[in-house]
């Protein structure tokens, strides 16, 4: 084993979602500064990065949110909270800065990989996103599906399927965030029992941005350990063809 596989394998091993953290404790906020410069970096559909990540620090925000949280151990204690959120909603704000940015390293829109990259981006990244008139557009993307339904085409392209590869990104984000929250010295434990409506409107957030979890993080206690870390059998998980 590489010695970096090493380090990673015992900071997997080491994350647990961690129920009760020392409130007293001096922590480092800048540790949750660098983890989300990590957690930006994770791989996410289309390098769309429809994410938002909301740092609640002040003592009275902590208290409404963990409020919001159900009053759990992991957002009462918690040093820090982050909400993290999907934001399918931006697509053209971020579109537009990922076409800059193709502008900048590949001027010449006729060259065959430029070409297909604008392509992608103004055509097809429109027709997945645009969901203003749901009906409609699923109703078009029916027709292209059933168009192409004698090769494999990708199918989930529905409005109902926007919100969900943006949360598959923004757990992407998340898992490393947490990864690296454990690597800083510190805890975490991802939580989604929550009032959604209520986090969002305290957030100030429009109607299609959706909530995906909110982290607690914080100097872990070894009583918000519940227990022995148990998986099912890898037998029952994984499989090979």
């Amino acid at each position: 084993m590489n010695p970096e596989a090493k380090i990673f394998d015992d900071i997997v091993n080491a994350r647990r979602s961690v129920r009760k953290f020392d409130s007293g404790y001096k922590f480092d906020h800048q540790a949750v500064d660098r983890s989300i410069d990590r957690a930006i970096l994770s791989a996410n559909s289309s390098n769309m990065q429809l994410w938002e990540f909301y740092r609640i620090t002040s003592d009275k925000a902590k208290k409404d949110i963990a409020e919001i949280c159900l009053n759990q151990n992991a957002a009462k204690t918690a040093n820090e909270l982050l909400v993290f959120v999907a934001r399918p909603d931006l697509w053209k704000q971020r579109r537009g800065k990922l076409i800059q940015h193709f502008q900048s390293i590949m001027p010449d829109k006729e060259e065959r990989k430029a070409k297909l990259t604008y392509q992608y981006y103004e055509k097809w990244i429109p027709n997945l996103y645009d969901i203003r008139f749901p009906w409609f557009s699923d109703l078009a993307k029916k027709a292209l599906i059933l168009k192409n339904s004698s090769k494999p085409f990708m199918r989930d392209i529905f409005s109902r399927d926007v919100p969900i590869i943006c949360h598959k990104s923004v757990a992407l984000a998340a898992q490393t965030f947490m990864l690296s929250i454990k690597a800083e010295g510190y805890d975490s434990c991802p939580m989604e029992g929550l009032d959604s409506v209520r986090l969002k409107t305290y957030l100030n957030l429009p109607k299609a941005a959706e909530i995906s979890m909110v982290i607690g993080v914080g100097k872990g206690l070894p009583e918000g350990v519940y227990g022995d870390r148990f998986r099912v059998p890898k037998s029952d998980v994984v499989f090979e063809l």
